[in-house]
């Protein structure tokens, strides 16, 4: 190997090792940011929306999340956020879960609807020094638990309660839409279910990606029948490898004939990518049956 004589070999394996040290550094930096900048660009990105900061206290878990409100008494706009920085890799938990890049949000933030309230999932967000309940299994193993599910829905009854809403549209992105259609099954105010990416037949994603199953979570698929008559749409993107198109049409498949729900892949769109610019044509669509929902 030809080294350059006026400059030392010992000088040249020091500057590699520098080298590698601060590609290896910047490279972390960009893999992992830090919570406090996840919390900032979440803040940023609500504020730039007129979405005020919200935090909601039930039995279970902080559920943190942003809002507007419009007029008493009319329906709101939900979004569920997916399972955000849930894994380093694929054998590392990630030590917060908190999104780095919230796109549940991104959407809420396009929504013209005039009560839009963006809800992150437990344990995002909040201060986990301070939150002895946040588990590592409720971002991983048991994302979809009964527990988890039980806190949106006191939330969505505190919400009701203290605001007037008549009703929920609910809105879940990837993991956030298992949590939607869970919620939906077991309330009777949700007026619409639409899901971007979501994950709604977890148990046959994991097979076909070759990963443990979600032992302590409940099972969209297990209520799809139950929400044959609720107006839904189902968005899949076209290139989406983290959630296929096949999950939701799996879903709705299982609802049997007749239901009152549509798939569509959005073309372009990837898991994250592509979905804030379909969204703004896509937000102000909300499902409807013929006869209405309920109705046989």
């Amino acid at each position: 190997m030809y080294i350059n004589s006026r400059i030392p070999p010992l000088k040249v394996r020091a500057r590699l090792l520098m080298a590698t040290l601060l590609l290896t550094g910047a490279l972390m930096g960009c893999a992992t940011t830090s919570v406090e900048s996840r919390r900032e660009l979440a803040g940023d990105m609500a504020a730039r929306a007129g979405l005020r900061p919200l935090l909601l206290k039930t039995d279970g878990f902080q559920l943190a999340g942003f809002h507007r409100l419009g007029p008493m008494d009319k329906p709101a706009s939900v979004y569920i956020e997916g399972d955000g920085f849930a894994w380093v890799d694929r054998r590392t938990i990630s030590p917060n879960p908190t999104p780095r890049n919230p796109l549940a949000l991104r959407l809420a933030s396009i929504d013209p609807a005039p009560t839009v309230i963006y809800l992150s999932r437990p344990c995002q967000y909040v201060d986990l020094s301070q939150a002895p309940e946040c588990h590592r299994k409720y971002w991983t193993s048991h994302r979809f638990a009964e527990q988890i599910l039980e806190s949106y829905d006191r939330a969505l009854d505190d919400m009701a309660r203290r605001w007037d809403v008549s009703g929920f549209h609910l809105v879940g992105f990837s993991g956030g839409g298992a949590v939607a259609a869970l919620l939906a099954a077991r309330r009777w105010d949700i007026l619409s279910l639409r899901t971007v990416a979501g994950n709604l037949d977890p148990r046959a994603l994991n097979e076909a990606k070759g990963v443990s199953p979600l032992t302590g979570s409940l099972d969209p698929m297990s209520v799809a029948a139950k929400l044959k008559r609720l107006p839904q749409i189902h968005y899949s993107g076209a290139k989406d490898r983290v959630v296929p198109a096949w999950i939701a049409e799996s879903f709705v498949g299982a609802m049997g004939p007749d239901a009152c729900a549509e798939t569509h892949r959005v073309p372009g769109a990837e898991h994250v990518a592509g979905w804030p610019d379909a969204w703004r044509r896509l937000a102000p669509i909300l499902p409807e049956c013929p006869l209405g929902p309920g109705v046989p």
